[in-house]
């Protein structure tokens, strides 16, 4: 009889990390479609209704797993980190495709991809869709979820006052959602979703709020990913990250203008950490970061 071919895929990071890999999951596929698809992960939800994978793993419960799939076994690896490559760094490439060439995979216009089964989806629309007016996400805190976590990281976070801003226009039209972190600032007229460690909604359940939005102002974390996944454009703002990195084209993406001579005497191989040392803040009190009516125009376009 002959012997099962594996490609094992280790992925480990932030949830926005695990939607975008799903991108790469299916380039591993495609570039290997007779061998069975191995998915080692922390958010296993994500991955659990794509159907070219064909067993997921979380991270740290892997009982067997050599034996099953390593050991004497014909198995492709791919478990190397994307972010400590050269084209990473240097901004050359966006992050599924840098993934991909560093695995030596041919990249083919993979994206990344959520799949709700019609519970998944029924559920998400009695929670989201309450009463009868459309939705607006605005995704204002990510990254880490720990209750020690910094309650505003300025490298990716929304600042409040933009926030705000947006509520106090848009909350008679629409019912708004923010999703925020349980130690971060929340928005009046807002519907506050805290996605924490203590939460009960699943990691789908929680991206869910993505699937039955009408409006969606979003931040470099896990909510432009999974708009990507369901290819419902959105507005991104981006403080100190790149859209061209981690950010897609189907999006409206409005960067700050950051000052080119500020110094980064913290910084080793990355212009700002993802969590924002605020030593290395680079804007000064008389500079708004963003143009609001900007902002507002891109949401009155975007469906």
């Amino acid at each position: 009889m002959a012997q099962d071919k594996y490609c094992v895929f280790h992925c480990q990071g932030g949830l926005g990390k695990h939607v975008a890999a799903t991108a790469v999951a299916k380039a591993i596929k495609n570039n290997y479609p007779s061998r069975k698809l191995i998915v080692v992960c922390v958010y296993t939800d994500v991955f659990m209704n794509l159907p070219y994978v064909d067993r997921v793993y979380q991270l740290g419960n892997t009982n067997y797993f050599y034996q099953t799939y390593i050991d004497n076994k014909d198995s492709f690896i791919f478990a190397n980190e994307p972010y400590y490559t050269t084209d990473h760094i240097h901004k050359k490439l966006p992050l599924v495709q840098t993934w991909c060439k560093m695995y030596g995979l041919e990249y083919r216009g993979e994206m990344p991809e959520l799949i709700f089964n019609p519970l998944q989806k029924k559920i998400a629309k009695d929670v989201w869709k309450k009463d009868g007016k459309p939705v607006m996400v605005i995704h204002t805190n990510g990254g880490l979820i720990s209750p020690d976590a910094k309650p505003y990281m300025w490298a990716r976070d929304m600042p409040y006052d933009i926030a705000q801003q947006i509520v106090d226009k848009y909350h008679k039209k629409y019912t708004i959602y923010q999703c925020t972190k349980m130690n971060s600032e929340k928005c009046i007229n807002a519907n506050i979703i805290e996605y924490n460690q203590e939460m009960q909604m699943t990691t789908m359940e929680f991206l869910s709020i993505i699937l039955h939005s009408d409006k969606r102002i979003l931040i470099d974390s896990s909510l432009q990913h999974a708009a990507a996944a369901l290819k419902l454009p959105s507005v991104v703002l981006w403080n100190g990250t790149s859209p061209k990195v981690f950010g897609y084209d189907m999006h409206t993406n409005i960067e700050t203008i950051k000052p080119q001579n500020f110094k980064l005497p913290g910084s080793y191989l990355f212009d700002f950490d993802f969590n924002g040392v605020e030593h290395e803040y680079p804007f000064n009190d008389s500079e708004d970061l963003y143009d609001v009516k900007k902002i507002f125009d891109a949401i009155d376009l975007k469906s």
